[in-house]
């Protein structure tokens, strides 16, 4: 059916075809200018070639910037219209939202093949604002309102329009999601201020810039989803409602497509009797709240490195859809990424990373602004701990059920995997979670039925003790690497008399030259593996993950677990994670909610309750991944 619709004449886009090398239809203009650059004789025409370059680099960066801010749950999550979250089939869909760019590039140049004169603009000319706000104000808002109200006719919407408003939640990218035929008037929309200026003799390059760019920052802040004008300013200057438009206001004619057709101007709504009867009732109900939906489950994560940092959603939305991977285009950005950790560290206050919705609950990401290397400084575990912390109590005091610890922020050696906290403040109402039962669980099903025995690093850590008990009751064979004898019997204690003779220390990786089976809990160096057997399989729980260096061999993937399916809201992937899938001790979180279990899950992992989380996440509709 969509097919179908993406036939009629001007819908599809020409270069729609050529994925991410349409940028390369910039490439007249670049070169143009770079040869003018390096000839040292720089025309009219090179000069326009740069402007337009330079315009449309700036339109995109304003699209960007409010997209990020857009994405900023922690700062504007109070105020969001449309609390959903944008999936990853809507960043699919949007993932070309730039298309117009190129259209307006294409336009600008052969506005100046046409207009000649244009390259005789002067830089600036006051009488060209008026000029300007005159044909906006008196042709372009009432044009683009009829135009509107055309598209929504139903033969022209179901041909064009109908693609715009198939995202389900608006976003400044929402802006730039159309067909070409959209656009195509769009341009006419804006050419008419701007060519029109320099028809009459008022125009500038300055106009140009300004017109065009103020343009674009009223159309993302419509879609924004992201209510930023204060109702206090319309109640002082009743006036001011019906001369610009908010993203409440926007956002109805999205919810209900026969009202609100305005540009930016809701004087033409109210002109031709089609404004929205509860415009100003819901824009004084968002703008005035104070406080976001209390969600029933938080993840607390860090940061990995300063790379991985920028995989935030409201860094580049089309980048954390995707698993992180180093990209080149990361590495210039390096140095601004660094002064905002630098900040962060500074602020040290968690915040809002990310959210989704699954079984009507909401269950939200937050993030402690610490990096990987920190929570191996000695002198920085108190302040770890005094974050994390303060991350629990915040949860506790607004009502969360249950949070989550990630990572590093449950290591053993910083807090007791969680102890530190429950012991501290026994009376706490939110359940605190490591979700290490789960994890040991995924890595145990991995492991085939018929193997009698496993090799196992990091033996002695809290994982390890758990698949190592767990595996000599099944009466499994477990050579424990560890040189501590001490630690390895306190472990085999714990084991039921008739299984202790299953786990077996061991201190060197030869011992292991014959097994097939590796779990690894320690890094583990290529030399190290390589006493490995040919056709050994590396089930892993350390992170990072190990090199996989042996190509005769095979390497598990960290335990992680695919959410259900109906799952809502969700638009990023965690970490190196593919979509929908997360870490386990984040699923054995989500599990431990599901279930109404009462009591923390910190400290030792309960070798009893490792099936028992299994069979629950499975009942869920979580799957491994």
């Amino acid at each position: 059916m969509e097919n179908k619709k993406r036939e009629a004449p001007l819908f599809a886009w020409p270069w729609e075809n050529l994925d991410n090398s349409k940028y390369f239809l910039y490439g007249p203009l670049v070169g143009k200018v770079l040869y003018a650059v390096y000839k040292q004789e720089i025309n009219k025409n090179d000069v326009w070639c740069l402007h337009i370059l330079i315009l449309f680099a700036l339109r995109a960066l304003v699209h960007q910037l409010w997209s990020t801010y857009s994405n900023m749950l922690f700062l504007n999550r109070a105020h969001r219209i449309n609390p959903q979250g944008v999936e990853f089939n809507q960043i699919d869909a949007e993932w070309h939202w730039d298309n117009f760019l190129i259209l307006g590039a294409i336009m600008a140049w052969l506005s100046y093949l046409s207009f000649p004169f244009l390259g005789n603009l002067p830089m600036w000319d006051m009488r060209g604002i008026l000029c300007c706000l005159i044909l906006h104000l008196g042709i372009s808002e009432p044009l683009y309102y009829w135009l509107h109200r055309l598209l929504h006719l139903p033969t022209l919407f179901e041909k064009y329009h109908w693609l715009h408003h198939s995202s389900k939640v608006t976003n400044p990218f929402t802006a730039g999601q159309g067909s070409l035929l959209e656009h195509l008037l769009l341009c006419l929309v804006i050419g008419i201020p701007t060519l029109g200026t320099a028809f009459i003799g008022y125009g500038s390059i300055t106009l140009m810039y300004s017109y065009i760019l103020v343009f674009d920052f009223l159309r993302c802040l419509g879609h924004s989803n992201v209510e930023v004008i204060a109702y206090h300013l319309f109640e002082a200057v009743p006036l001011l409602k019906y001369l610009i438009y908010t993203p409440t206001y926007h956002s109805l004619h999205h919810r209900d497509m026969g009202t609100n057709f305005c540009l930016f101007m809701p004087l033409y709504d109210k002109l031709w009797n089609t404004m929205n009867a509860n415009s100003w009732d819901l824009h004084k109900e968002i703008s005035s709240r104070t406080n976001s939906r209390v969600p029933d489950f938080v993840f607390l994560v860090h940061g990995v490195d300063v790379m991985s940092a920028m995989h935030a959603p409201f860094v580049f939305r089309s980048f954390s859809s995707i698993p992180f991977s180093i990209k080149p285009f990361l590495f210039p950005m390096w140095p601004y990424a660094f002064i905002v950790i630098l900040v962060m560290w500074v602020k040290s206050k968690t915040f809002l990373f990310s959210f989704y919705y699954l079984r009507g609950g909401l269950h939200q990401t937050w993030v402690v602004p610490r990096f990987g290397f920190q929570y191996f400084l000695p002198f920085a575990a108190q302040g770890i701990n005094d974050q994390i912390e303060d991350a629990i109590l915040k949860a506790d005091k607004i009502g969360v059920k249950v949070i989550s610890l990630a990572a590093l922020n449950k290591n053993e050696g910083l807090n007791g995997g969680g102890t530190h906290f429950t012991e501290k403040h026994p009376n706490l109402r939110v359940r605190v979670v490591h979700g290490n039962t789960l994890t040991a669980a995924v890595i145990l099903n991995e492991i085939p039925k018929d193997v009698d025995q496993v090799f196992l690093t990091g033996a002695t850590s809290k994982l390890g003790r758990a698949i190592a008990l767990y595996l000599a009751r099944r009466k499994v064979k477990v050579m424990m690497l560890t040189l501590s004898t001490e630690r390895f019997l306190k472990i085999q204690k714990e084991a039921p008399p008739d299984c202790q003779e299953y786990l077996v220390q061991v201190t060197r990786y030869q011992a292991a030259k014959r097994c097939k089976t590796w779990i690894i809990g320690k890094w583990t160096t290529p030399r190290e593996q390589y006493y490995a057997p040919s056709g050994t399989h590396f089930h892993q729980f350390v992170v990072p993950p190990i090199i996989p260096f042996r190509r005769d061999c095979t390497y598990g993937k960290l335990a992680a677990m695919k959410l259900p399916d109906d799952v809502k809201g969700l638009g990023s992937c965690e970490y190196k994670m593919g979509r929908g899938v997360v870490h386990a001790c984040h699923a054995g979180g989500l599990v431990h909610l599901l279930e109404g279990w009462k009591h923390h899950e910190v400290g030792a992992i309960n070798v009893d309750q490792i099936d028992v989380v299994w069979k629950a996440s499975l009942r869920h509709g979580l799957k491994p991944s």
